[in-house]
């Protein structure tokens, strides 16, 4: 495959998987009981976060003439798990609500991670994309170290 093309589909990927992550925080957010409110702002500060990230990549892939669209990518069952996980978020018990947003979160992760080491990204995408997954991991490990904490 053609080396921008790669690049399309690798940046297309990441915004799906984005897009699922902005959805299955959203969920969580209209989910979460009043007794877990301070998890409200955390989540929507991440949303938030990967609203702007699916932005900066589809930029990414629109000057690369990539079309905004996500449909169906190389690796496209990457996003599934956000999917997943955004149904199983109810008023349950705080520990509950973070071991399913980390497990969302080491989707994203991963997806960075393969989209790094397999993408052959190169110039401003690699910058973007490893920018990015510095947040990610970032994001994980608070979510991880509140878990813990609320077990």
């Amino acid at each position: 495959m053609e080396s921008t093309e790669k690049t399309i589909d690798v940046l297309q990927d990441l915004i799906e998987i984005n897009n699922d992550r902005v959805a299955g925080f959203e969920k969580a957010i209209a989910d979460i009981n009043d007794e877990n409110i301070d998890l409200k702002a955390i989540f929507q500060e991440y949303s938030a976060q990967s609203r702007k990230f699916s932005q900066e990549l589809t930029a990414l892939t629109a000057a690369r003439g990539g079309d905004a669209e996500t449909g169906n990518s190389v690796s496209g069952t990457l996003h599934r798990a956000w999917i997943d996980v955004k149904s199983l978020f109810g008023g349950s018990d705080r520990a509950s609500i973070l071991s399913e947003a980390e497990r969302g979160e080491d989707a994203i992760k991963k997806a960075y991670q393969t989209a790094l080491t397999e993408g052959q990204l190169s110039g401003e995408a690699l910058q973007t994309v490893t920018a990015q997954s510095q947040d990610i991991n970032a994001a994980h490990d608070t979510i991880r170290g509140l878990r813990d904490a609320s077990k």
